[in-house]
């Protein structure tokens, strides 16, 4: 089994930490952004995560894959994902995966 690398700690990237966090630095050996912030192409959000990744290391975290629905398989959201894979090259990928009992309601 493939064990991810250890990225240290880390700091959940969120519009306030990314603008205070890049001219200066992010406190921390690594960090974590929220996939579904980043996911349109270019603005100031996109600019400061890959100003933080081209020093740090950086895990992606997503909330919206739902593969325990009836619906079919969200391939677009699947396409930004691997873009913005691309564009940063993170250490890890995760997601949420949650079941949609219709009418887009999450539910763990």
């Amino acid at each position: 089994m493939l064990k991810p690398p250890a990225l240290g700690f880390g700091l959940g990237l969120r519009s306030i930490t990314t603008r205070r966090s890049s001219p200066i630095g992010p406190p921390s050996t690594g960090s974590k952004s929220l996939t579904e912030n980043y996911l349109v192409p270019g603005g100031k959000p996109l600019h400061y995560l890959t100003r933080i990744r081209e020093r740090y290391p950086l895990a992606m975290h997503g909330v919206s894959m739902s593969i325990g629905s009836t619906a079919p398989l969200d391939r677009e959201y699947l396409r930004q994902v691997k873009a913005l894979a691309a564009r940063v090259e993170p250490a890890w990928i995760s997601d949420h995966l949650w079941l949609d009992r219709g009418g887009g309601t999450q539910h763990a």
